[in-house]
Parts: C-alpha cells; sequence; structure tokens
C-alpha cells in the first residue's frame, strides 16, 4: 500500500464518529483525505486532510464538492449517518427526509459521480451500513432501518455491476457503535465494554478490508459488541 500520500480518498462524515476514525486511520497508512463534514472543530488535524464543508442534503453543494478535488480519487468511503428514533407516526416529515437524503441519496449521489474514475483506476468504495439493514423489523427505527437496507442492497447490487473493472465494494454493518448518532434517541449504547462497539474498531475493520490483496473483495462485514444492552436516558436527555 501506498504510504506516500498520493493515495487520495473521499470521507464523508469526516469530522465526527466513524468517519472521522476512518480518516485518522487513512492519514496513518499514509493516504490524502478529502474529507466531508460540517463539524470543523472536529476534523482530523493533519496536513494531508483537506475539509470540504458541504451539507449532504444539498445536492448542488455535493456535486460542486466532487468537482473541486483536483486529485485522482481512488477510495469513496460514504461515512456520514443521520437517524431518529421512535413510533414512526412521532416522526416529522423533515426527519425523515433528512435520513434518506443523507444515509441514501448522497452516497448514491457520490458514487455516481466519482464511479467513472474509481472504475478507471479499479478503486475501492466503503459504505458504511448497519446491523438494522440486516434484520426483519426494526420497531421504533423504520425509516431509520429502511434507508440502511436501501444502501446495503444498492452496495450489493453495485459490486455485481462493476465487479469485472476490478472495483471493489465493501459494505460495513456495525452495531451499536460508542458515536454521535443516538443524539435523537431516548437511549444509548451501555457503557459496559461488551455492550458497545469503538468508531476505531470500525476503522480497523474498514481498513483491514481495504487493505486485502488485489483480487479478493470481502464484501460485507458484520460487527457486533458481545451483548445487546442498552440504557435508558433521563427524560431531559433524551433529546439532546
Amino acid at each position: 500500500m501506498n504510504s506516500d500520500f498520493t493515495t487520495v480518498a473521499l470521507v464523508t462524515g469526516a469530522t465526527s464518529g466513524i468517519g472521522r476514525a476512518i480518516a485518522c486511520r487513512l492519514l496513518s497508512e499514509g493516504m490524502t483525505v478529502f474529507g466531508i463534514g460540517r463539524n470543523a472543530a472536529g476534523a482530523p488535524q493533519d496536513p494531508h486532510f483537506q475539509l470540504l464543508s458541504v451539507d449532504l442534503t444539498d445536492l448542488r453543494a455535493v456535486e460542486a464538492s466532487v468537482r473541486s478535488i483536483d486529485a485522482p480519487v481512488s477510495l469513496l468511503v460514504n461515512a456520514a449517518g443521520v437517524a431518529y428514533y421512535g413510533p414512526h407516526e412521532t416522526l416529522s416529515p423533515a426527519q425523515i427526509a433528512e435520513m434518506v437524503a443523507v444515509n441514501v441519496t448522497a452516497p448514491l449521489t457520490l458514487c455516481n459521480l466519482l464511479l467513472p474514475k474509481l472504475r478507471a483506476c479499479a478503486g475501492t468504495i466503503i459504505n458504511i451500513s448497519s446491523v438494522t439493514a440486516k434484520r426483519d423489523s426494526n420497531t421504533h427505527g423504520c425509516a431509520y432501518g429502511a434507508t440502511k437496507a436501501a444502501l446495503s442492497n444498492f452496495s450489493g447490487s453495485l459490486f455485481e455491476e462493476c465487479r469485472k473493472s476490478g472495483l471493489r465494494v465493501i459494505t460495513l454493518h456495525p452495531d451499536m457503535t460508542d458515536t454521535a448518532l443516538y443524539r435523537n434517541a431516548d437511549f444509548a449504547p451501555d457503557a459496559s465494554f461488551d455492550c458497545h462497539l469503538l468508531a476505531d474498531e470500525i476503522a480497523d475493520a474498514a481498513w483491514e478490508a481495504y487493505a486485502a490483496r488485489s483480487g479478493l473483495t470481502v464484501t460485507d462485514i458484520t460487527i457486533r459488541p458481545q451483548r445487546n444492552v442498552i440504557r435508558r436516558k433521563p427524560v431531559s436527555d433524551a433529546k439532546k
């Protein structure tokens, strides 16, 4: 693997959570990273990281940001995500639209824009889905689970469509991870070490799949903590 920063990656959600952890891992492995994110304070402090402050719900801005990259991107990581939880009728239309835009429309659009270059260089796409995509039901998370199922289905189909070109499509399905994804929920991962995953662990898995030998593609990784335990937030904290 190159370690002279000539390999270029584009990572969404690169200023927090799993996206930031992946961006930092790629930087540590000697890659140049363009990161899409809105939390400038959380951006990796590295000379080989360039922040693109883009709202993923704004497709014109997304397209403009991709076209502004004057480097050959060979790795796309769609890590940005948003979730709202609760009985489906309690969600607002705006919340549903935001989940669809960030979790489905944005990654599909970025793949669409970058696919010609990624195919030409036999590049890699890593999509961060969720273990909820594999469940038959996601009570109190119906819409979120549906968006992640859509992303996973797209990923598998895209690999079959493009595999002859050498393009790899890798989908990660993490279970509950200690990130800010649950800021809009009345629950959070339990603090016990065996009840949640760490963002760095997801980044490690993504890197191992990416670093596999040419000719081998790990298309699907599911990562789960040993136990399935959540903690309920106090009512005063549930909407923070």
